[in-house]
């Protein structure tokens, strides 16, 4: 059973940092990517940042950080200088192949998601 479980998600002020990290098991790609998306309330989901082992992408550059430990198969998300407009669910999800993608229909198995809030 493919499972991706995100944690790390919370309240915190704006300014503060958080990490989020994505645990995924299960899944037997040879290559693969994992991303983070978010989804805001009354909006689309978007693309925040994806990593494998020939990529990366980070479309929130400056302030957010994508990082693996691919023996563990996690992710994380380390989140600076946060503002209200991060306020999101955040998931992260797998993808066959070592290309990243902000596309969420390129990706194959999604977490749960975590609340991430940040207030002004």
């Amino acid at each position: 059973e493919v499972q991706l479980v995100e944690s790390g998600g919370a309240l915190v002020q704006t300014g503060g940092s958080l990490r989020l990290s994505c645990v995924a098991s299960g899944f037997t790609f040879d290559d693969y990517a994992i991303g983070w998306f978010r989804q805001a309330p009354g909006k689309e989901r978007e693309g925040v940042s994806c990593i494998s082992s020939s990529d990366v992408t980070d479309s929130v550059k400056g302030r957010f950080t994508i990082s693996s430990v691919n023996a563990k198969n996690t992710v994380y998300l380390q989140m600076n200088s946060l503002k209200p407009e991060d306020t999101a669910v955040y998931y992260c999800a797998v993808k066959r192949g070592v290309w990243c993608s902000d596309y969420e229909n390129e990706y194959d198995y999604w977490g749960q998601g975590t609340q991430v809030t940040v207030s002004s």
